[in-house]
């Protein structure tokens, strides 16, 4: 892999992932940007104990363009784009409409592919590890910055997702504060740590899952399940056997192995509904790593209990139908879940790869 990192006319920082070592990368950013200017705050709410980002200047930000006016793919002729070059093989570079932005964090996105009409379901392995690569890397600096203390990497996909790019690619958000999910997990990590005389709650729930009937897939260093308690319809768990606190920490076997099955689990989520449904299938692929230092408040853990992994669940729960997060949801964080896990597993594994 080949680290090329430059700026865009407005100061922001982009960077070119590459396969080839000897790739050449001295494109110029021409657009006549002003600096970016973000008004992004972070407000606690008392209440709940949680954090709003406040950020009115995304209101401004690019919405459903036409593809020959997408500006992540490459640049060509006077069509410039947010990448200067002509070509790429992944791109990260900082949001030009940031949620969190300087003391408040940082926001990036990740281009998959320059293919406008492709998805990560359609990335070779060598890609998808480069994409492994990238968010690896991203994590590994980011995590250096004073202000953060979690990094978060993830995809969304679909209109219905809310997605306003059709472009293949993601984001990372580099949190100044520990999420709310994953100040869940910790205390949830904690409790069983002490209710058991020191066992870990990832440990054990990994143990029981590949005991049981909802495992989707598995190979050699990686398991995918859907859980016991899943909220989505079809919703898939993707943990490394190793138990590691975070990207950095997968070894060489295991990153190897990720592509294969992490396209695989894509491609059988573009299969669930059928050959005649809507496609593709909407999608979040969250990558759930550990926070950076001391988790506060639970005493007795630290960042190595806490297990890497990547949860992806659609929206969708049936041809033509959507799971919208109404009164319950919304209202008191109770999901209701309309398919039962066991089906889901069973549905997945009904439309592996032939």
């Amino acid at each position: 892999m080949k680290k090329t990192s430059t700026r865009l006319a407005d100061g922001r920082e982009l960077i070119y992932y590459d396969v080839r070592d000897d790739t050449v990368r001295d494109a110029v950013d021409r657009r006549p940007l002003g600096p970016v200017s973000t008004t992004s705050e972070v407000r606690r709410d008392v209440l709940l104990g949680d954090s709003v980002a406040i950020a009115s200047h995304r209101q401004g930000r690019t919405y459903h363009p036409p593809a020959d006016e997408c500006p992540l793919c490459p640049s060509a002729g006077d069509r410039l784009s947010e990448i200067p070059d002509s070509s790429y093989d992944v791109v990260v570079f900082e949001n030009r409409f940031p949620s969190l932005a300087g003391d408040a964090g940082r926001c990036e996105v990740v281009c998959f592919t320059s293919d406008h009409a492709a998805s990560f379901a359609d990335l070779t392995p060598e890609q998808a590890a480069l994409v492994l690569e990238a968010w690896t890397d991203r994590t590994a600096e980011l995590s250096h910055l004073p202000s953060v203390e979690q990094v978060f990497c993830f995809e969304n996909r679909g209109a219905e997702i809310g997605v306003t790019l059709g472009h293949p690619h993601g984001q990372i958000y580099a949190y100044p504060f520990v999420t709310p999910r994953t100040a869940l997990m910790l205390r949830s990590l904690a409790e069983h740590k002490e209710a058991t005389g020191g066992r870990n709650l990832f440990d054990d729930v990994l143990a029981e899952e590949r005991a049981g009937e909802r495992v989707v897939l598995e190979g050699e260093h990686w398991v995918a399940f859907v859980p016991y308690a899943a909220h989505w319809p079809y919703e898939v768990h993707l943990y490394p056997k190793r138990r590691v606190p975070d990207l950095l920490g997968l070894d060489e076997a295991a990153r190897t192995e990720f592509p294969q099955i992490y396209l695989e689990l894509l491609k059988r989520f573009d299969r669930i509904f059928g050959e005649s449904a809507e496609s593709p299938t909407p999608y979040i692929a969250a990558w759930h790593q550990a926070p950076f230092g001391a988790p506060a408040g639970h005493d007795g853990i630290n960042r190595d209990d806490f297990a890497l992994h990547l949860e992806l669940f659609t929206i969708r729960r049936t041809s033509g139908k959507l799971k919208f997060l109404a009164g319950s949801e919304s209202g008191m964080s109770v999901f209701i879940n309309d398919v039962p896990p066991e089906a889901a597993a069973q549905r997945l594994r009904e439309v592996a790869s032939s």
